[in-house]
């Protein structure tokens, strides 16, 4: 990359939407290739210069610039695959990659490069109005005008070189203060921005899940690697020997003056080099059935744990209806504790009832007894 796009001027910019990716360039020699440049995942941002209302992609790896591509309107964001973007800038003379650990990321940055690249051509729209009202006397002695305010930020240039060396230059620029749907497109970003920050944290969390339970796969899967390397070194012995056989039919065509005894012996070297290469082939059928049966072991233990999780759900479900199922039970022994009771009291008032109306019943005899003697 030329030193004149190594240099990134800060001035007063901010960044809008950030992700992290690795970074790649194209080939200049081959045009074709893919050549990193960082060893792992770095931010990848999404700056707004509001001095000259244009909209950057910057990223850094350490205190080196690896991009810094000004988005206009003319350039266009292409997925390449389910996890990798690239995009053309003309003005540093090459291509950029971009590799992200989902599709989720991919698709956000494409929206964003989307976003970011109408709102450029909006500002270039608006900037040659501008240039044309200009033209006019009277708007030229106002705009001079305007260009008379005091200016009122501060910003800083920091500028990359082949040492990596930095060096901050201050000056003094006119920022043009945004507009209020910038503002509110600001607030939606930022809102976004802490959604999306939840959401990776999430996925981090189940990253860690996962890489615990591929550990036992990665054991088996050395275990198959070793095995693969020693059926390729017998593969490369059996190679070796065809190639010993092949000579040697060479040397006994040449030395032996029995053509009929160099033929049948040919023959079955021939025959021994086609067992051999069949053994060869068998072989390397074998070791794509065992690569392929390592894809569904993992393919299983994905699916184990998830039923595992199913069935931990499950037993935690059974616990509570349990305990439910039990506190049922008492309440229920409680219940017929109590109506037991009652019954028991209730047949006492029963009797109690009967001794009463028994007692009546003989003091109205004895009343009407005394009524017939008087």
């Amino acid at each position: 990359m030329d030193s004149q796009w190594m240099r990134i001027e800060y001035d007063g910019e901010q960044p809008i939407f950030s992700t992290r990716a690795h970074v790649f360039q194209i080939d200049p020699n081959t045009k074709k290739n893919w050549v990193p440049t960082s060893k792992h995942a770095v931010t990848v941002s999404y700056f707004y210069d509001s001095t000259r209302n244009v909209y950057r992609i910057i990223s850094l790896d350490g205190s080196k610039a690896i991009i810094n591509s000004t988005i206009t309107p003319n350039m266009t964001f292409t997925k390449t695959s389910q996890k990798f973007g690239q995009w053309a800038d003309s003005r540093a003379n090459t291509v950029y990659g971009l590799g992200f650990s989902s599709e989720h990321h991919l698709s956000k940055f494409a929206e964003k490069f989307q976003e970011f690249k109408e709102a450029a051509r909006l500002a270039k729209e608006k900037s040659q109005e501008k240039m044309e009202l200009t033209s006019t006397p009277s708007q030229f002695q106002s705009s001079e005008a305007r260009c008379d305010t005091p200016c009122k930020a501060l910003n800083s240039r920091v500028t990359g070189s082949k040492g990596d060396s930095l060096s901050l230059v201050k000056k003094v620029v006119c920022s043009p203060p945004p507009s209020s749907s910038m503002k509110s497109s600001d607030e939606k970003i930022m809102i976004k921005k802490a959604k999306n920050s939840a959401i990776s944290k999430h996925w981090e969390a189940e990253l860690a899940t996962l890489k615990g339970n591929n550990a036992k796969l990665t054991a088996a899967l050395l275990e198959s690697t070793a095995n693969v390397k020693q059926w390729k070194q017998q593969l490369a012995a059996y190679q070796e020997e065809a190639e010993r056989l092949h000579k040697r039919v060479t040397e006994l065509e040449c030395v032996s003056s029995q053509a009929n005894a160099v033929h049948t012996h040919k023959t079955e070297l021939n025959q021994t080099v086609q067992e051999l290469e069949e053994t060869l082939k068998e072989k390397e059928e074998e070791i794509e059935r065992l690569k392929q049966e390592i894809d569904n072991a993992r393919e299983l233990q994905e699916q184990r744990d998830s039923l595992t999780q199913k069935l931990q759900e499950v037993e935690i479900r059974n616990k509570d209806l349990e305990g439910q199922l039990s506190e049922l039970e008492q309440r229920l022994e409680k219940s017929q504790n109590e109506q037991e009771a009652f019954r028991n009291n209730l047949k006492t008032l029963l009797e109690i009832l009967d001794g009463k109306i028994f007692e009546l019943t003989e003091l109205r005899d004895n009343l009407a007894k005394l009524l017939e003697c008087s």
